[in-house]
């Protein structure tokens, strides 16, 4: 097995080589868990454009990926923040990733797709009224729906800047849910991945803005399928979810805890729409195929592995695990760069990718072990390690 130099902590590098390969058990969908993948975008790295301006997309290798998860039986949520959306990705170019991949679903009979809308095209600022919050939903809604799209319907940036009560949150809301063709998913993304979404909802304390939340689900429950909740605390969460309405899905977006909200207990369960199961698809499919079958050992020891790995590349600012994500992909060959959007390869640092590379290697997540040490190798000599 390859060996390579990975630096330490305290500056030094020490020899690491890896574990054998190992293959997951082939997916048997459908499962008994609704799971969505909230997929990346890879760029262009050859595109004359600044990234730190202008977004370049790679279209065939991105859609690639995209095939790559219904072939595993999971859903894509596409053009979400993993996506970059908001933090490089405009909504022009997000509206273009979604007719691709709504075009590509075809291909996938019964494959869940779910696109992101938002505001994101509404600069936030003092001068932005509720109306202007209204109205960008509507736009991006009206242009999902026009493509034949479901919607997953993201926080607003925008809208933080407009309300004044919570009272506002609930009127933009209803008036979105009203109009929308079928049961949108409600994202909540918290203030760990997006710190211009503090006080969501008109509170600081979580739990008052559920309240308003769980209000606005109450009132309008023929039009939410679920709740995506991105707090990474498990038992808010699980208050959460024992306190939606009936019929409502909660769909984790914990992914420090997932192994545990998925399985869930004897009052309920969360499906799943996570940013990790983009790293972690073929042992996701295969921990979901044992629960899937009554196999609660192997689903947890399968997602235990995964744990150390995935609360790495979360971890604060948990914002930069886009970085994570991306790299791993390269890593494994489904991409053949380790370039961003935006320029976020430069996100993390050379000690926190030695880490993922380890843990990634150590939950058998390196698919070829061999060419996952080579790329390895070249992103160390670029920052400088002789590896």
């Amino acid at each position: 097995m390859p060996t390579l130099n990975l630096p330490t902590a305290g500056g030094q590098l020490a020899a690491y080589t890896t574990k054998p390969a190992k293959k997951f058990p082939a997916a048997q969908p459908p499962f008994n868990r609704i799971a969505y993948a909230a997929a990346h975008v890879v760029a262009d790295p050859l595109a004359d454009r600044d990234p730190w301006v202008d977004s370049a997309i790679d279209w065939d290798t991105t859609i690639a990926f995209r095939r790559h998860i219904w072939s595993l039986g999971l859903g894509v949520a596409e053009a979400m923040d993993t996506a970059q959306r908001g933090m490089g990705m405009d909504w022009p170019t997000s509206l273009e990733l979604i007719r691709r991949s709504i075009d590509a679903a075809k291909d996938f009979p019964g494959a869940l797709l779910g696109n992101g809308a938002g505001t994101d095209h509404l600069a936030p600022s003092a001068s932005v009224s509720v109306d202007d919050v209204i109205r960008a939903y509507e736009e991006q809604c009206a242009a999902i729906e026009k493509l034949g799209g479901r919607i997953v319907l993201m926080a607003s940036r925008a809208l933080v800047k407009a309300a004044r009560s919570p009272d506002d949150y609930a009127k933009v809301y209803s008036r979105i849910l009203g109009q929308v063709k079928q049961p949108v998913i409600i994202h909540w993304l918290g203030e760990m991945f997006d710190p211009a979404l503090a006080g969501y909802w008109g509170y600081a304390d979580h739990h008052a803005a559920m309240a308003v939340a769980l209000d606005v689900v109450a009132d309008n429950a023929t039009k939410v399928d679920g709740v995506k909740i991105s707090l990474l605390d498990k038992d808010k969460e699980i208050v959460m979810r024992r306190r939606l309405a009936q019929g409502v899905r909660m769909y984790t977006g914990d992914d420090f805890n997932y192994a545990e909200l998925i399985e869930g207990d004897d009052k309920g369960y969360s499906d799943a729409l996570l940013g990790i199961f983009d790293v972690i698809a073929p042992a996701a499919a295969a921990a979901l195929g044992a629960l899937t079958r009554g196999d609660r050992s192997t689903f947890h020891e399968i997602f235990a592995a995964t744990v150390p790995l995935s609360r790495h590349i979360f971890k604060a600012p948990t914002r930069f695990y886009k970085t994570g994500v991306v790299f791993m992909a390269y890593l494994n060959g489904l991409q053949n760069h380790f370039t961003m959007v935006g320029g976020q390869e430069s996100a993390r640092s050379t000690l926190h990718l030695a880490e993922l590379f380890r843990l990634a290697d150590a939950a058998s997540l390196l698919a070829d072990p061999e060419k996952a040490a080579a790329r390895m190798r070249t992103v160390m000599a670029v920052r400088g390690v002789a590896a």
